[in-house]
């Protein structure tokens, strides 16, 4: 049976054009709300200052620096960070590999602490962003964890955000794992009014905690949270149609049992079809072709994949900004 919630839809408040740069309350941003839905608002305004006029941008962060700490393959993270604290002014320094497998993780952030003004870090496990944060003096950003893709939801949104408009009331499905990328956008989504359908083969739902703490956030803004077992359901009228990889980094082992699971959840033309005659695809890339989504649907007109992408650079100049500006 799906489950749904929400309430009558209430006005989310618009921020004025930012004429200083603002901070964020929390020292981190290791998960979605650890931004207020002030911040969010702002952050999403700033965002669109520093893509109209990067030149204002351009000396924000001279003399800042930043660590990467990568313990999974990277392209749109890795490059996206760099390019976003260097074409700000400031500069980045990266280490691939496990994080504590050498030295305990406390060690290496209280190094990163005294070298860098921030560390990014895209990792395996949750608990991992959560230890270099209580452990470092610097802020930590989250960049990828098995709970979370923070960064990721931000430019999602930021992408819908240009396409459309006012986000109010627009429904955004995804077919596919209730994974962290599931995760960060159905409480992104949620707190900013828009409705949050989810399509996922049983077995596969999203963590319960993050339902409960999406189902307050809808409760609040007016927003409606649908997960059921329907993809045509979560998909009927739908205004963002996204998808993500059925076996992410780590889960390789159970990829055979995965691919037929989700097989009747490929987001191909006949289900595309099902949404709003002006829905964008989204996909947080890398894309398996012939698995998740057909090619005609992610080479179609409708996609907004690259957008997506590009966007992560503006999104993340924003938070580099709003965290050590």
């Amino acid at each position: 049976m799906p489950h749904i919630v929400g309430t009558a839809l209430k006005p989310v408040k618009r921020m004025p054009v930012q004429k200083t740069l603002p901070k964020i309350g929390a020292s981190d941003f290791t998960r979605d709300l650890d931004l207020s839905q002030d911040e969010l608002l702002v952050l999403l305004n700033l965002t669109q200052q520093i893509k109209t006029s990067p030149a204002r941008f351009a000396k924000a962060l001279s003399g800042r620096y930043i660590s990467l700490l990568f313990e999974k393959p990277s392209l749109r993270t890795r490059m996206t960070f760099e390019l976003a604290v260097k074409q700000l002014g400031g500069d980045a320094i990266l280490n691939t590999g496990p994080i504590g497998d050498r030295e305990p993780l406390k060690d290496v952030a209280r190094n990163l602490d005294r070298w860098t003004n921030a560390i990014v870090a895209r990792t395996f496990s949750q608990k991992t962003i959560d230890d270099l944060a209580h452990w470092s003096s610097v802020p930590v950003i989250n960049a990828l964890s098995d709970r979370y893709h923070p960064c990721q939801a931000l430019a999602d949104i930021f992408t819908l955000q240009e396409k459309f408009g006012d986000l109010r009331g627009l429904k955004l499905a995804f077919v596919g794992d209730g994974n962290n990328v599931a995760h960060s956008l159905m409480l992104s989504s949620l707190r900013l009014g828009m409705n949050f359908a989810m399509a996922t083969p049983a077995g596969y739902e999203p963590d319960a905690d993050i339902v409960s703490q999406a189902e307050a956030l809808a409760a609040v803004s007016g927003g409606e949270l649908l997960i059921t077992n329907d993809p045509i359901q979560a998909v009927e009228g739908a205004q963002g149609v996204y998808t993500d990889v059925w076996a992410s980094m780590g889960q390789e082992h159970e990829k055979a049992q995965r691919v037929s699971d989700f097989a009747p959840y490929q987001v191909n033309s006949p289900l595309f079809d099902k949404a709003s005659s002006e829905a964008v695809f989204l996909h947080c890339l890398p894309a398996r072709r012939g698995e998740e989504v057909t090619d005609d649907v992610i080479e179609s007109p409708a996609s907004a994949v690259f957008d997506q992408a590009e966007n992560r650079l503006h999104v993340q100049k924003a938070l580099l900004l709003m965290l050590i500006g």
